[in-house]
């Protein structure tokens, strides 16, 4: 590819290595096992994650205390024992990835539920499920927006539940291709989720919902809604980025000024979180941490058995890893959302490629880059 010269950015090496097709995490024998073994116990638990917010949106639509949402319709004896004593996959965690992502909105889903065609079938979906609870019927006239509000959040149950169906997926397939030996480079790594996120980025995204065994499109397919443009991107946005700020790590005094009056400068996404305060409470990766803990492959464990403090922080060497593993993930995004080929010839195309390129790096520059590198 001819190369153009980049203006010197504080993050230019990384822009280099995107031009050239290499990822944001330097590639190491070190780094492969470390992002696939991770990616291999997270793929286990977005697994349980979808299938509960697919269950939730399904299921417990309009459901005013659902006390029972977690168990996916399953309830017994037993699993209320492990629930209690918390011997289970966190969902909760899922829960504030999915509201995260309906606050800060973006992409067409979140366009369509500001929509007047979506108000009217929700509309109609509310008078079907309380047809003969007065009760209801009158508070929802009172408070015309709450129920609909309702049904907002429940689409993104399962919006977010089909786009992590799709992540968990790529990467358990991710840890297949490696345990067989076609998977040695953080390079190969990144070209596979790309080739998973490309390959069902127009997957439509559609839901329904059934009452007294009437189907009712809530999401219809000729919405357009997909995959790639209106869950993944805004996910990532919403996740790797902004985030919300974690209760105890910051001042939420307006005086103090820790947080910014602004959402959209929010960094404490996955890619800025601080790793040490992974095991204190109010933090919502601790959360995943402690569900990926359970899935990790012998070959991660066992290194994490033998670095300097063994298990002693071992949610925190968890969070190092996940990190890792999510730059490979951006990386992937970035590419694959390149307005021009990565190869082009063409030096118009090669300066809108470097405008693009260096667009992200201004974000990264606040992130924890430079330590998944060190």
């Amino acid at each position: 590819m001819k190369q153009i010269e980049n203006r010197v950015h504080p993050l230019h090496e990384f822009i280099e290595q995107l031009q050239t097709g290499k990822a944001l995490l330097k590639d190491s024998p070190e780094n492969v096992l470390e992002v696939v073994g991770i990616l291999k116990s997270y793929g286990v638990v977005l697994d349980a994650y979808s299938q509960n917010l697919i269950y939730i949106a399904d299921h417990q639509f309009l459901v005013f205390f659902p006390f029972f949402k977690y168990f996916n319709g399953k309830i017994s004896l037993p699993q209320l024992f492990r629930h209690w004593w918390h011997d289970r996959i966190n969902f909760e965690y899922a829960e504030y990835c999915m509201k995260t992502m309906m606050w800060h909105g973006g992409g067409g889903l979140d366009s369509y539920l500001d929509s007047p065609e979506f108000a009217h079938r929700a509309q109609a979906v509310i008078s079907a499920k309380f047809k003969y609870n007065l009760g209801v019927i009158g508070l929802n006239q009172l408070f015309p927006d709450f129920l609909i509000e309702q049904l907002r959040m429940s689409a993104y149950y399962s919006g977010l539940g089909q786009f992590w169906r799709v992540m968990a997926d790529i990467f358990l397939s991710l840890s297949d291709l490696y345990d067989i030996g076609k998977i040695t480079s953080i390079p190969q790594v990144v070209e596979h989720i790309k080739a998973g996120l490309v390959k069902d980025a127009l997957k439509p995204i559609t839901y329904q919902v059934k009452i007294r065994e009437q189907v009712y499109d809530i999401i219809p397919k000729s919405m357009g809604l997909t995959f790639l443009a209106d869950t993944a991107i805004p996910y990532v946005e919403a996740v790797f980025f902004r985030g919300t700020p974690f209760l105890g790590t910051v001042s939420l005094n307006a005086q103090a000024y820790q947080v910014p009056p602004d959402q959209a400068r929010f960094e404490y996404g996955a890619l800025y979180a601080d790793p040490l305060p992974i095991g204190g409470s109010g933090v919502p990766p601790t959360l995943l941490m402690h569900d990926m803990r359970h899935y990790l492959p012998e070959y991660l464990h066992q290194i994490y058995r033998h670095s300097l403090r063994g298990e002693d922080d071992l949610l925190v060497q968890i969070c190092i890893s996940f990190q890792k593993s999510m730059f490979c993930v951006t990386t992937a995004a970035i590419l694959g959302l390149m307005p021009y080929a990565i190869d082009t010839g063409d030096p118009s195309e090669q300066i809108a490629n470097l405008v693009y390129l260096e667009k992200w790096m201004d974000r990264f520059q606040t992130s924890r880059l430079l330590e998944a590198n060190n």
